[in-house]
């Protein structure tokens, strides 16, 4: 049986198709159109599902949509008039759209499902799902355990933010729910946006500045913003957020609060800034931590399944492994609403269909399969876009291949690799991504300034050899996805960096004593001396595994900065033409893309291929 899930009109749209249970493909809709968190129907990534699967509109069982637009309109209803008059301006910008467009999405589907192949039948096949069921689907269902508390946490889905249910065997059975306003991921996203970053998109950068501040706001956020229960339940205080009935995320009364108004988007960072990303990113954990010590002695359960966006925050992760009320915690590596896509499919797979688990359960692996479930393409292929490019390669073996780019490593370049199937999910696994030198103490600077185009204090992760891991990184156990940060081994030794000033960029300021960098790999360890850690297993990924292996021979470091293979404000590439493409418009020294080689002194400058993409 085939069922091919969707996701949609929010941000984030993708599919994902199953067949009797086992994932054939998956991606996200803007690595095939360019448009950034690209939120339109994924015609593109359907048409890679049917592809993929060798199949035709005609050939799918069931289409699911991962959430009920009609209780989304429920919830936009019923807030307008709970808190009218409140909001007319939101409401008169929000209503028409959703009367001619969004209220009428089960049309809309059926009409893009045809588009793409008349073989679907419209809506004849077409299911949806609720919200946070896709996001449980996702996180348990491919997880290795056949019990576990799962816990989901987003912005909101229909009406629900935060979400608890028990995972056993095919079933989910829910425990309890918060719901709309009151979020966890409104709350981040709320400070996000005050800092001067996007929502839905800029929540990594303000997890990525709370090393450089000190948490001296979270008192207050506790106080005012949000009322924290032993229990993990809270409430917050919608004196100070817009969310509900404004345009923007923050209210006049939080501006008083802090002392100041929102932060221009480009605007130079201060130490209040860092200050702020750092207690909101303190409150955050706390939250989750007491919300999953009452489920953990609450059910006796020792496993812990993750999803929604909360569950990206990779350093709340590290809390929660660190703080041992789970054993065992598995998190979806799309676990934001791209994820529910494959939640949806998985959910009717298994309680419509009653059909099993995947077989590795019994052997505690997980169903994702490195989740390197994207395109992939053919040696002969990618020499022949190469060619048509007007690029310029070599063909090498296996073995020349990652030795050379190691060689090239060592010397301080900075490499486009682009190997096998994409990857789902917002993270760079090893097969659309850019490796450096984590030895050299510039290169992270380099890499943000010269080639991705970002704030030159964002951090970058380690890929380093699941073997090697517990000597660098000890107790961060299994982490193929790239989803926990660990502390670098207290016996390695560590240099404290100051911020930056330079060019308005970064925090003006020292701001607390910090372990600092390491000095063997300063380029991945942050400034408070953690790691956003992605271990590497041979059975994964055995192209990237080798890669690394390569280079560890020649340098005795078992790990490598990896990197998206995209630029500020691009998605990460999906073929060989956005590869080369970003590779002649950036500061990349080398590209593999599968067997073949390119270098960038040997490549026309006039030579390129035209892109596009929305500012970040």
């Amino acid at each position: 049986m085939r069922i091919l899930g969707l996701s949609a009109f929010y941000h984030d749209a993708a599919a994902a198709l199953i067949e009797d249970g086992h994932m054939v493909a998956a991606a996200q809709e803007e690595r095939f159109s360019r448009i950034r968190h690209d939120e339109a129907f994924p015609a593109n990534a359907v048409r890679y599902c049917l592809d993929a699967a060798g199949t035709t509109g005609a050939g799918i069982d069931a289409v699911v949509f991962y959430d009920k637009p009609f209780l989304k309109f429920e919830r936009l209803l019923e807030t307008y008039l709970a808190m009218a008059p409140r909001g007319f301006r939101s409401f008169r910008t929000a209503i028409p759209i959703w009367l001619r467009e969004k209220l009428f999405q089960k049309a809309e589907i059926g009409r893009a499902l045809d588009a793409v192949d008349p073989g679907f039948g419209g809506t004849s096949r077409l299911l949806f799902s609720r919200h946070h069921l896709s996001h449980a689907a996702s996180a348990f269902y491919p997880s290795p355990f056949d019990e576990a508390v799962v816990l989901t946490m987003d912005g909101v889905g229909e009406w629900t933010t935060t979400s608890a249910m028990i995972g056993r065997g095919t079933s989910l059975t829910p425990l309890r729910e918060i719901d709309f306003p009151h979020s966890l991921g409104l709350l981040y996203s709320a400070v996000t946006q005050y800092a001067g970053f996007r929502v839905n998109s800029g929540e990594y950068k303000l997890m990525g500045l709370a090393p450089y501040g000190r948490p001296v706001h979270a008192e207050t956020m506790l106080r005012n913003l949000i009322d924290l229960k032993p229990d993990g339940s809270y409430r917050l205080n919608l004196d100070y957020f817009d969310f509900a009935t404004g345009l923007t995320m923050t209210s006049r009364r939080f501006h008083e609060l802090f002392g100041r108004p929102p932060r221009a988007p480009e605007a130079p960072l201060t130490r209040f800034h860092a200050d702020l990303a750092a207690s909101v990113q303190a409150v955050l954990e706390r939250a989750v931590l007491a919300i999953t010590r009452h489920l953990a002695a609450e059910t006796g359960i020792p496993n812990l399944c993750l999803a929604g966006g909360v569950a990206l925050n990779c350093v709340a992760n590290g809390r929660l492994r660190d703080d041992g009320a789970f054993r065992n915690i598995w998190v979806q590596p799309a676990a934001g609403d791209a994820g529910g896509a494959l939640g949806a499919a998985l959910a009717v797979w298994h309680q419509q269909e009653g059909g099993p688990r995947h077989a590795g359960v019994a052997e505690g692996r997980d169903a994702m399969a490195g989740a390197l479930l994207g395109p992939a393409f053919t040696q002969a292929e990618i020499e022949a876009r190469l060619t048509t490019l007007g690029a310029r390669f070599r063909v090498v073996d296996d073995d020349a291949l990652t030795g050379e780019v190691a060689d090239a490593l060592t010397r301080g370049a900075a490499v486009g690799w682009f190997q096998g199937r994409m990857e789902y999910g917002p993270r760079a696994l090893g097969n659309r991504s850019i490796l450096a030198d984590p030895r050299d103490p510039d290169m992270q600077r380099r890499l943000n300034l010269q080639i991705k185009n970002r704030e030159s204090f964002r951090p970058f992760a380690p890929a380093v050899l699941a073997e090697a891991a517990e000597d660098w990184f000890p107790g961060a156990g299994r982490s193929p996805y790239m989803l926990f940060t660990a502390e670098i081994a207290a016996g390695r030794p560590r240099r404290v960096d100051l911020p930056d000033s330079a060019a308005g960029s970064e925090p003006d300021a020292v701001l607390r004593p910090l372990p600092g960098r390491s000095a063997e790999i300063p380029a991945v360890v942050h400034l408070d001396g953690s790691a956003r850690l992605q271990t590497v297993h041979r059975d994964l990924n055995p192209r990237f595994h080798a890669m690394i292996t390569a280079f560890a021979d020649r340098t005795g470091c078992p790990m490598l900065v990896n990197t998206s293979f995209n630029v500020r404000g691009e998605p990460v590439v999906c073929t060989p033409e956005d590869a080369f493409a970003c590779f002649m418009d950036c500061g990349l020294d080398l590209l593999a893309i599968g067997n073949c080689l390119l270098a960038k002194a040997d490549q026309d400058p006039a030579r390129t291929v035209p892109r596009h993409f929305a500012p970040d």
